[in-house]
């Protein structure tokens, strides 16, 4: 498949442009361990570019044998496999393709919303195994209209995911953002912002993001929870156990805090008392066809403006020489 961008087949589709600059361009797959290209190459490499999907992890020890390393491009959104402080010590330049996503997740949260409130999985694997009892499945299914819905944190993807809400005539739509929405964007959304994390879970019966043990405690039993933003701002054990008793309904994104996630990762059959709720996938939402174009696209401009000498588009930079550029990774 040609459209299939971001994979070591089609590289990119940036291959010949690359080595018309004169440039030598090298992808693999081969990223874990000593004995891996990304390892063995990454001590001559002046840039790097990974995905977020299947990350190649810069480490601390790696940057600091990476001497030529002044680059680093995500291609996508994501760029939390990356020692960021380190590139920050040794003036490494970290941009991503900012908004390169942003539709393809938002539209992602909806469907999670929504195959979770169905009971959709379940009802699925009922199908596949040739089974047919409706009131197996519909135990456990609701509509959206009249529900209550939260997104912690209101910037691209969640601002559009509020959008996208709209039409399903909820109860309510929350957000919470350490800033407001300015006046207009929320009357458009008509969503009310609550201050307080506490107060703002305890208020939903869907969230999307950041939740922890403490967080979890104050959720409304039966709430659902989305993730679609890091894998660590869930803790997947607290997340699991919440499940199992039943306080969370249900679980869904596409996140880990390792990627790939591991075999017996918890939320990979993590269920609820009914035995679904789990709407886990790989980490994809970001990766549509159509916005493998856009962070094609996006890359290969970072890099165009790097050999050029231009200066990057604010919005993409992570890093900057010398200096975190951003608070999207946390407070540095």
């Amino acid at each position: 498949e040609p459209r299939l961008l971001g994979t070591v087949e089609n590289q990119l589709g940036i291959r010949k442009w690359f080595e018309s600059q004169g440039h030598e361009y090298i992808v693999s797959d081969s990223k874990e361990g000593a004995d891996s290209d990304f390892q063995k190459h990454i001590v001559d490499a002046e840039i790097l570019i990974t995905t977020p999907f299947h990350p190649g992890y810069l480490t601390g020890d790696l940057i600091a044998k990476a001497k030529k390393l002044k680059l680093c491009v995500t291609a996508g959104v994501g760029s939390d496999h990356m020692n960021l402080n380190a590139t920050v010590k040794n003036g490494i330049q970290v941009l991503e393709v900012s908004g390169s996503n942003v539709v393809s997740v938002a539209e992602h949260v909806v469907m999670s919303i929504l195959l979770l409130l169905r009971n959709f999985v379940p009802a699925h694997k009922m199908i596949e195994c040739g089974d047919w009892m409706v009131s197996d499945v519909a135990c456990n299914a609701f509509d959206l209209e009249g529900k209550v819905v939260g997104t912690i944190g209101a910037g691209r993807i969640g601002y559009r995911a509020l959008q996208r809400l709209m039409p399903f005539d909820c109860k309510e739509l929350l957000y919470y953002d350490y800033a407001s929405l300015p006046e207009a964007a929320a009357k458009a959304v008509n969503a009310r912002r609550v201050e307080d994390l506490k107060d703002f879970v305890s208020q939903c019966d869907g969230t999307l993001g950041l939740v922890n043990v403490e967080p979890l405690k104050h959720f409304k039993k039966g709430a659902w929870l989305v993730n679609t933003a890091r894998g660590a701002i869930c803790d997947k054990d607290a997340v699991a156990a919440a499940l199992t008793s039943g306080h969370l309904d249900g679980y869904a994104g596409d996140v880990w805090n390792v990627q790939p996630a591991p075999k017996d990762h918890v939320l990979r059959t993590a269920k609820n008392t009914l035995g679904g709720g789990n709407g886990m996938v790989p980490h994809y939402s970001g990766t549509t066809l159509d916005a493998q174009a856009r962070y094609k696209s996006g890359t290969k401009s970072s890099i165009e403006n790097y050999l050029s000498g231009k200066a990057q588009e604010p919005q993409n930079i992570i890093v900057g020489i010398g200096k975190h550029k951003t608070k999207s990774y946390g407070q540095r």
